[in-house]
């Protein structure tokens, strides 16, 4: 018995109390809703209407289910448009991860971004590195998440890259702050600092790669997971880091200068499960894909200080 169709048809028949014109505003003929009435009295087992005169009055139990079946119909309605809701991606919560270097500024847009398009979606960011956002993808413990290129994983779908340009993080009294921008020429004799190739193994490999292309071998390599540390370990002297120029202004006393010829860029785009996907995981990617590239329009360039001197470079190599 299709309940919710007999109750709706008997709600404008008690509106009406005439069988004709409850007919005509349903759509249908006055035989079907006089059966449809029928059937929904001998199923609830009452009398819903007086039918002795010549206009048709609700009995007591008519009048009863009158209220309970409006509040009846109106929580279906609720329910259905709540599982619609759910079904599209807009209702819930979403378990999203997101890099530990992720810049304040970026996920406040992200954050914002969300509130606005999808406002009843409960969106819970966790600051993970691409390997642990891998496992807790695999494991049904994280629906999306930002990770780093390159990434081999059949088994997940991915949103629009952006490919961030990076750039040397160094110690603003180096003298290679001087420069409008460096070579990896003029890194020789400089260690590298790097997060532990754990975290992200294809983009570590990736790096190491990069550099022995253009000549540069670091004289130690240091790793640091947390971007504090990071920095910490560029003022300490210990090296010089490729990250994105939002990096260095978390601190005012290091610099951020582009490597000529942009020769590493970092591919950042959602990741979520191809079998399991989460409704709201393409359009979280859309969102934090359009939130990267607009936080990664260059800046206008540094005036130079100096021109490139022998001595800068003889520093470097020191």
């Amino acid at each position: 018995m299709d309940l919710s169709r007999h109750l709706r048809y008997f709600i404008v028949t008690a509106e009406e109390l005439h069988f004709g014109r409850a007919a005509e505003i349903i759509g249908i003929a006055q035989p079907p809703l006089s059966q449809s009435i029928q059937r929904l009295e001998r199923e609830l087992g009452v009398t819903l209407f007086d039918r002795s005169r010549r206009r048709a009055e609700l009995t007591t139990a008519g009048r009863l289910l009158l209220d309970e079946a409006r509040d009846l119909l109106a929580r279906e309605q609720r329910l259905r448009t709540l599982m619609r809701k759910a079904a599209d991606g807009t209702l819930g919560t979403l378990r999203a991860g997101v890099p530990p270097e992720t810049p304040a500024v970026s996920l406040q847009a992200l954050s914002r971004r969300l509130d606005e398009e999808v406002p009843e979606l409960d969106v819970d960011l966790q600051e993970l590195t691409t390997a642990e956002q891998l496992r807790l993808l695999a494991s049904g413990h994280l629906d999306v998440g930002l990770v780093h290129h390159p990434v081999e994983a059949a088994d997940l779908r991915f949103g629009p890259a952006v490919d961030v340009p990076l750039g040397v993080v160094l110690p603003r009294a180096s003298p290679l702050a001087r420069l409008r921008e460096v070579e990896f020429g003029d890194l020789a004799g400089h260690g590298l600092i790097l997060a532990p190739r754990a975290t992200a193994p294809g983009w570590h490999d990736h790096v190491l790669e990069v550099c022995r292309k253009h000549g540069f071998t670091p004289s130690a390599l240091r790793h640091a997971r947390n971007p504090e540390f990071l920095l910490g370990l560029v003022l300490g002297g210990h090296g010089v880091a490729f990250e994105q120029e939002a990096m260095a202004r978390r601190e005012p006393r290091v610099a951020w200068r582009p490597l000529a010829d942009r020769p590493l860029l970092r591919s950042v785009s959602a990741a979520w499960p191809a079998d399991t996907a989460h409704p709201a995981a393409p359009r979280f990617a859309s969102i934090a894909a359009n939130v990267v590239a607009a936080d990664h329009v260059p800046s206008p360039p540094v005036a130079p200080v100096m021109s490139r001197p022998w001595s800068v470079v003889y520093t470097a190599n020191r």
